[in-house]
Protein backbone atom coordinates (compact mmCIF):
# COMPACT_ATOMS: atom_id res chain seq x y z
CA UNK A 1 0.00 0.00 0.00
CA UNK A 2 1.40 3.39 -0.95
CA UNK A 3 2.07 6.25 1.44
CA UNK A 4 1.46 9.03 -1.09
CA UNK A 5 -1.37 9.35 -3.58
CA UNK A 6 -2.81 11.82 -6.01
CA UNK A 7 -0.43 13.43 -8.46
CA UNK A 8 1.14 10.95 -10.91
CA UNK A 9 4.14 13.28 -11.34
CA UNK A 10 5.35 12.16 -7.90
CA UNK A 11 6.35 8.73 -6.62
CA UNK A 12 3.50 7.17 -4.62
CA UNK A 13 6.04 5.48 -2.31
CA UNK A 14 8.53 8.21 -1.35
CA UNK A 15 7.04 11.42 -2.83
CA UNK A 16 10.01 12.23 -5.11
CA UNK A 17 9.51 13.84 -8.51
CA UNK A 18 9.29 11.16 -11.19
CA UNK A 19 11.21 11.49 -14.48
CA UNK A 20 9.27 11.94 -17.71
CA UNK A 21 8.12 8.70 -19.37
CA UNK A 22 10.51 7.44 -22.01
CA UNK A 23 10.76 4.46 -24.34
CA UNK A 24 10.53 1.88 -21.54
CA UNK A 25 7.22 0.34 -20.40
CA UNK A 26 7.73 1.59 -16.86
CA UNK A 27 8.83 4.75 -15.07
CA UNK A 28 11.23 4.14 -12.18
CA UNK A 29 11.65 6.45 -9.22
CA UNK A 30 15.31 7.57 -9.04
CA UNK A 31 15.20 7.55 -5.23
CA UNK A 32 13.42 4.36 -4.18
CA UNK A 33 13.24 2.43 -7.50
CA UNK A 34 9.44 2.12 -7.33
CA UNK A 35 8.12 1.27 -10.82
CA UNK A 36 4.97 2.64 -12.38
CA UNK A 37 3.53 1.52 -15.73
CA UNK A 38 3.69 4.13 -18.51
CA UNK A 39 -0.05 3.65 -19.06
CA UNK A 40 -0.61 5.70 -15.86
CA UNK A 41 0.59 8.77 -17.79
CA UNK A 42 -1.74 8.23 -20.75
CA UNK A 43 -3.58 11.38 -21.79
CA UNK A 44 -1.52 13.76 -19.66
CA UNK A 45 -0.25 16.98 -21.23
CA UNK A 46 2.99 18.54 -20.01
CA UNK A 47 3.50 22.30 -20.44
CA UNK A 48 6.29 24.63 -19.47
CA UNK A 49 6.50 28.39 -19.67
CA UNK A 50 9.48 30.74 -19.60
CA UNK A 51 8.70 34.31 -18.55
CA UNK A 52 11.23 37.05 -19.27
CA UNK A 53 11.15 40.51 -17.74
CA UNK A 54 9.96 43.13 -20.22
CA UNK A 55 12.88 45.06 -21.70
CA UNK A 56 11.58 48.40 -20.45
CA UNK A 57 11.66 47.11 -16.85
CA UNK A 58 15.00 45.33 -17.03
CA UNK A 59 17.20 48.26 -17.98
CA UNK A 60 17.14 51.99 -17.59
CA UNK A 61 18.75 55.04 -19.17
CA UNK A 62 17.73 58.18 -17.29
CA UNK A 63 19.08 61.73 -17.34
CA UNK A 64 18.83 64.09 -14.41
CA UNK A 65 18.85 67.91 -14.35
CA UNK A 66 22.66 68.01 -14.36
CA UNK A 67 22.83 65.97 -17.54
CA UNK A 68 24.43 62.89 -15.98
CA UNK A 69 23.04 59.68 -17.36
CA UNK A 70 22.14 56.63 -15.28
CA UNK A 71 22.52 53.39 -17.29
CA UNK A 72 22.35 49.74 -16.44
CA UNK A 73 20.24 46.78 -15.55
CA UNK A 74 17.56 47.36 -12.91
CA UNK A 75 17.83 44.88 -10.06
CA UNK A 76 15.49 44.05 -7.18
CA UNK A 77 17.24 45.89 -4.38
CA UNK A 78 15.54 48.28 -1.97
CA UNK A 79 17.06 51.74 -1.50
CA UNK A 80 18.01 52.46 2.12
CA UNK A 81 17.14 56.14 1.74
CA UNK A 82 13.75 56.23 -0.07
CA UNK A 83 12.80 52.56 0.59
CA UNK A 84 11.71 52.05 -3.04
CA UNK A 85 12.55 48.97 -5.09
CA UNK A 86 14.87 49.25 -8.10
CA UNK A 87 18.55 50.06 -8.35
CA UNK A 88 21.18 49.92 -11.08
CA UNK A 89 24.72 48.82 -10.43
CA UNK A 90 28.24 48.85 -11.78
CA UNK A 91 31.44 47.25 -10.52
CA UNK A 92 35.05 48.36 -10.16
CA UNK A 93 38.24 46.74 -9.02
CA UNK A 94 39.22 49.18 -6.26
CA UNK A 95 41.62 46.98 -4.30
CA UNK A 96 44.35 44.56 -5.27
CA UNK A 97 43.63 41.97 -7.94
CA UNK A 98 43.43 39.07 -5.49
CA UNK A 99 40.53 40.69 -3.62
CA UNK A 100 36.90 41.03 -4.65
CA UNK A 101 35.44 43.86 -6.65
CA UNK A 102 33.42 46.77 -5.28
CA UNK A 103 29.79 47.01 -6.40
CA UNK A 104 28.20 50.48 -6.61
CA UNK A 105 24.37 50.63 -6.48
CA UNK A 106 22.37 53.72 -7.53
CA UNK A 107 18.66 54.16 -6.79
CA UNK A 108 16.66 54.93 -9.94
CA UNK A 109 14.22 57.05 -7.90
CA UNK A 110 16.32 59.29 -5.63
CA UNK A 111 19.84 58.67 -7.09
CA UNK A 112 21.23 57.65 -3.69
CA UNK A 113 24.44 55.61 -4.06
CA UNK A 114 25.56 52.67 -1.94
CA UNK A 115 28.67 50.54 -2.21
CA UNK A 116 29.32 46.95 -1.27
CA UNK A 117 32.71 45.25 -1.10
CA UNK A 118 32.49 41.67 -2.29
Amino acid sequence: MSCFAGDPNFCSECGSVLPLPGIQDTVSCPRCSFCLPVSEFSGQEIRSTVVFNPEEQSSVALQDEEGSELKGAVIDRRCTRCNKEGMVYHTRQMRSADEGQTVFFTCIHCRYQEKEDS
